[in-house]
């Protein structure tokens, strides 16, 4: 069946709601980046450079074939071992670590993150607020809460609080009413198919959320907000045929991410590593994942003589793939080679110009080299290109500070503190900066520009 033929079968709604009348895009955006602020502020997130990487290039492909039209994106990975994916208004993408756990291959991670975006660009959230619109605020603060619970495995007090005098509405809002996760599966199916995937991949994930669900006691986050069925599993099963098969499923990317997840929750190196070596043994030399899950583990264990032998075998098996050759730099890191590690990370980078995780390495890099000078321009390069992200920011106050830039220390921690949800810390930052940047008018307007920014974050959260 071809594309065409499907979307109309399929009958897609049209983009054009009356949801704008209840939120505009630019309320929904504001209010996306505010809820996350204060999520990063309660729960414990990842800040591997590769993972993130992957998550943004990877969801950002999906999003060529989708109906998103505000493709403002922002995106956490959650520390969490749970399996867990969510939307939140504005273009918020979220993930736990768990996520990569459970989803065996690139195409099932694929369908989880095509699902939530097609709630995006169907604007659910603001279409269940049009039904509900005295409630408009209590449902909006009690529905991202909820999500904030889940993130977290509800072990935080202060939005545990806030959940409890919701009670009512987050019963009412906790998951997506049957026809919009309907409608989130039908469209993703479509965008799945679009973007080069097996569509087949999002029941077979249905599946085995369905079999943990039947043999845990405790089910998956991700079920509490999106609960399946047999019937939902039938009907993305039945449509993923219509569709057709083929597509890609898997890639050795894929799986050496979710080796190197598997040893982030592996309670040591050690035994992680004797996992891998068992997965070598039971599937051959050819097991390139499992091979690379071994080099890191032995990495982390300080065994740089046999990770060293695990990698160039895996540079000889494939010698162009990134993220082993990023490996190599992460090795010679570790065996205190920064020398040579910095001028891997300079070839690199002159093969893919622009790679948050080469630059984000390359700064630590010159960092630990005590190049404080340089390692200023390559973290202030990284901090333009991904103002959004905290970690970033988090090492650019580092840096700084042993650059000597004391305002640019200031003011890097104020980023820090409002995209981490510590809005007190933030200003009192930003004054910090306006006092140590004297008569300089250009860090003035700046640090006052940013203080408005401050300000109007402020007004934002209030709404909750």
């Amino acid at each position: 069946m071809s594309t065409a033929v499907a979307q109309s079968e399929f009958n897609l709604p049209s983009l054009g709601d009356t949801s704008a009348s209840i939120m505009s895009r630019e309320q929904e955006y504001q209010l996306g980046r505010a809820w996350l602020s204060m999520l990063r502020g309660a729960v414990r997130t990842l800040d591997d450079p590769l993972l993130k990487d992957y998550l943004e290039q990877h969801v950002y492909h999906l999003v060529q074939t989708s109906q998103l039209e505000d493709r403002r994106l922002a995106f956490v990975v959650i520390n969490s071992s749970q399996l867990n994916a969510f939307a939140a208004p504005g273009g918020v993408i979220g993930v736990n670590g768990g996520l990569f756990l459970h989803a065996r291959s690139e195409s099932e991670f694929a369908s989880v993150m095509a699902h939530e975006l097609a709630h995006l660009s169907q604007r659910h959230f603001a279409r269940n607020l049009e039904h509900q619109q005295r409630m408009r605020i209590p449902l909006m603060t009690a529905m991202l809460a909820s999500v904030v619970l889940a993130a977290s495995g509800g072990g935080d007090a202060g939005f545990a609080a806030l959940a409890s005098t919701q009670a009512a509405a987050i019963q009412e809002q906790r998951r997506f009413s049957r026809q919009n996760e309907q409608e989130a599966d039908r469209i993703g199916l479509l965008n799945l198919r679009q973007a080069g995937y097996d569509p087949g991949a999002m029941p077979d994930m249905f599946e085995r959320l369905s079999q943990l669900s039947r043999f845990d006691r405790t089910p998956p986050e991700f079920l509490l907000t999106h609960p399946v069925s047999q019937s939902r599993i039938a009907d993305s099963r039945n449509r993923a045929e219509q569709l057709g098969g083929g597509g890609r499923r898997d890639s050795l990317d894929y799986q050496m991410l979710r080796a190197r997840m598997q040893l982030f929750y592996e309670q040591s190196p050690g035994l992680a590593a004797q996992r891998f070596r068992a997965q070598l043994e039971e599937h051959g030399e050819q097991h390139h994942a499992a091979r690379y899950g071994l080099m890191q583990a032995l990495l982390r264990a300080s065994q740089f003589d046999e990770a060293e032998q695990q990698l160039q075998q895996l540079l000889s098996a494939e010698p162009g793939n990134l993220i082993i050759r990023y490996a190599q730099i992460e090795l010679e890191a570790g065996r205190g080679l920064h020398a040579q590690a910095l001028a891997h990370a300079d070839r690199l980078l002159e093969e893919h110009p622009g790679h948050f995780p080469l630059l984000f390495i390359k700064a630590d890099l010159l960092m630990a080299s005590q190049r404080h000078r340089e390692a200023e321009q390559v973290i202030d390069r990284l901090a333009g290109l991904r103002p959004g992200d905290p970690d970033v920011w988090y090492l650019a106050a580092e840096i700084r500070g042993l650059a000597g830039n004391i305002v640019g220390v200031h003011s890097a921690r104020a980023e820090y503190f409002m995209l981490a949800g510590d809005l007190a810390q933030a200003g009192e930052q930003l004054d910090l900066a306006l006092r140590r940047s004297g008569d300089n008018f250009v860090h003035n307007a700046r640090i006052r520009a940013r203080q408005q920014e401050l300000e109007r974050l402020r007004e934002v959260i209030k709404g909750f």
